[in-house]
């Protein structure tokens, strides 16, 4: 089996060994344990179980652990442990919140070469972990691979049978790390994770200190002791929620930089790297968060929308965030904009142009996202 593989900018063919393959040849499948954490989420759980059985040339370990829902949760696990083999089954007397939940599947309950975390209201693609095991069982340098997540709203929606690889891509996690802190974003939901066990308990747990955004500082910190790999294929359905679609696309957005300055900052504070290297990492990743606040001002006045305490809100910060923010353009953009006025900028449409090369450069950049992952 061929798949295309690209490490430093080098793009190469290589044969590569099915999982199905070495075990025809002796070796028994690896095993993963997917962690199934459950809050109020009974009615999704026994969907997310079957998707997991159903994942070929690897064994599985579901371990769920019930929150302490108050819904049917603990009826429905427990239903699936008795019918699944595969399946184990924990429930919580009392509530003890996402992080210790998570940690405890992870950390204090997982015993497998590789290891994920997997909401009860998401779905594993069809070939998921066959990929993701496949590519660290021939590369022990990888510790993390992912894939792309695709978001539903209704079942219905999702495509039916197996979506083949396009070949995967290697990076050295100090270089995936330098790219999520130029960009300032996280490129991964969560699902779609795959992780070597031996590095995630090397790393640790998620930080209670970021119940909003651990994940992508769990990402950081397995990339500072690893490479990383992207491979080209659905991996995981992500479900969104109607409750997710009421926050309005800015004050959403404002929360989510929020949130993703605090992981990055806490990545960077606990570094090992020299100090002049983390004050580079700190610089681009404030400087990424800056310009994106700033430019979301700038399209609420493009919309007509912009409440002056919204865009005070982004503004403040970007000024707190990045010394320097007011010199960049994007601040210049809003000054002009605020001169006309929110009416005129909407009604005219005068910043078109501008506004459309912006969003070409996104769409651009999500497209190569899709194919490199990052």
């Amino acid at each position: 089996m061929a798949s295309v593989l690209e490490s430093a900018g080098e793009v190469r063919m290589r044969e590569t060994t099915s999982v199905s393959e070495v075990r025809a040849v002796g070796h028994a499948a690896p095993t993963v344990d997917v962690v199934i954490p459950c809050y109020k989420y009974g009615r999704y759980l026994r969907r997310c179980v079957e998707s997991v059985v159903q994942q070929r040339d690897v064994n599985v370990r579901i371990l769920i652990v019930d929150d302490a829902s108050p819904d049917d949760s603990a009826e429905v696990g427990a239903a699936l442990a008795d019918e699944y083999s595969q399946v184990e089954f924990r429930r919580h007397g009392t509530n003890a919140g996402h992080i210790a939940t998570y940690n405890e599947g992870l950390i204090g309950w997982s015993e497998s070469p590789y290891c994920m975390l997997l909401s009860a209201d998401d779905l594993l693609a069809p070939g998921a972990l066959s990929r993701a095991v496949r590519i660290m069982e021939r590369d022990p340098s990888v510790g993390m691979v992912y894939g792309r997540a695709v978001h539903f709203y209704d079942e219905q929606q999702l495509p039916i049978g197996e979506t083949r690889s396009a070949g995967s891509i290697r990076y050295k996690g100090s270089e995936w790390i330098k790219r999520r802190c130029r960009a300032g974003n996280n490129v991964i939901t969560s699902p779609e994770v795959v992780v070597r066990s031996s590095v995630q308990r090397s790393v640790g747990g998620y930080r209670p200190e970021l119940p909003h955004s651990g994940d992508l500082e769990m990402w950081l910190r397995i990339a500072a002791v690893s490479d990383i790999a992207y491979v080209r294929a659905p991996q995981a359905f992500y479900r969104v929620h109607g409750a997710s679609m009421q926050r309005t696309q800015f004050q959403g957005n404002l929360v989510d930089m929020v949130e993703r300055r605090a992981a990055f900052h806490f990545f960077i504070r606990l570094s090992s790297e020299k100090p002049d290297a983390r004050e580079e990492l700190q610089q681009d990743v404030d400087r990424a968060l800056a310009k994106e606040a700033l430019w979301d001002a700038c399209r609420m006045y493009d919309h007509g929308r912009a409440e002056d305490e919204q865009v005070q809100g982004l503004v403040q910060f970007a000024l707190e965030t990045w010394d320097e923010a007011h010199k960049l353009p994007e601040f210049r953009a809003l000054k002009r904009r605020q001169w006309l006025g929110a009416t005129i900028c909407h009604r005219s449409q005068v910043f078109l142009v501008p506004a459309a090369i912006r969003w070409a450069g996104r769409r651009l950049r999500k497209q190569r996202w899709q194919r490199v992952g990052v």
